[in-house]
């Protein structure tokens, strides 16, 4: 049997990967002003040209910002721009992510509402089986969280309006990525939140399947209220 052979990682990336992680640990906050190249060099000890190439690789993924004549700076998280790579959600802070909850609770109650009225065969049975992987979740968070992206994008899908599903795909995206990034909130590390979490997909997906445009908008509303409040209940404890 042939094996992949594993690459050692260059210097740069090396450098790129440490002020990356400083970055996501808050070490380095948005707005932080960095060492000059010489000063990072000499703090890394390495040569300044590995500096410039991780600097160059920390802008082209939007974490840092070379501004003429000042310096390089970590970027601030920027809610008016919809685009941004997911590598930015590390910069958002705990408001930036209580207002893009609000963003999914404005969308996905529609959205639950337009696929109780537009659903086909397929639709169910995609949000179906999304449903049967959180069930069987029980202890894997990994399993656990992909199934619940799932259950929510085959909703989008099930509007019908392709548009809806691209934007709740970077919506929902950057959502996940900014928990795991931070690792500030763990919503399937317990039995009881796990059942929880299903019962209210649950109730979702019942909705959905009597076609009742009413129900399927406020069961989802109740669950996205109570992730709310999860995080807003986890949010308080780490200020403490």
């Amino acid at each position: 049997m042939e094996y992949k052979k594993i690459k050692t990682k260059k210097i740069y990336e090396e450098v790129a990967d440490a002020l990356q992680d400083a970055i996501r640990s808050g070490a380095l906050k948005p707005g932080t002003k960095l060492e000059s190249v010489q000063q990072l060099a000499e703090s890394f000890q390495v040569g300044r040209s590995a500096i410039r190439e991780a600097l160059t690789a920390l802008k082209a993924m939007g974490l840092i910002e070379m501004r003429q004549g000042e310096g390089t700076y970590v970027k601030e998280f920027q809610a008016e721009d919809l685009t941004f790579s997911l590598a930015t959600a590390m910069l958002m802070d705990q408001q930036d992510v209580m207002d893009l909850l609000e963003v999914r609770k404005i969308i996905e109650t529609g959205a639950a509402a337009t696929a109780a009225e537009k659903h086909t065969p397929d639709d169910m049975k995609k949000i179906e089986e999304a449903l049967n992987g959180m069930k069987e979740a029980v202890g894997n968070k990994e399993l656990g969280e992909a199934s619940d992206l799932q259950f929510h994008l085959a909703i989008a899908e099930a509007t019908q309006n392709q548009m809806l599903t691209n934007l709740l795909l970077n919506v929902s995206d950057l959502m996940q990525e900014t928990m795991k990034e931070t690792r500030r909130i763990t919503l399937f590390s317990e039995e009881k939140t796990t059942e929880r979490l299903y019962n209210e997909h649950l109730a979702i997906y019942e909705a959905i399947v009597a076609r009742d445009e009413v129900a399927a908008r406020n069961a989802m509303l109740i669950h996205l209220n109570n992730v709310e409040e999860t995080l807003g209940e986890f949010f308080k404890k780490s200020r403490k």
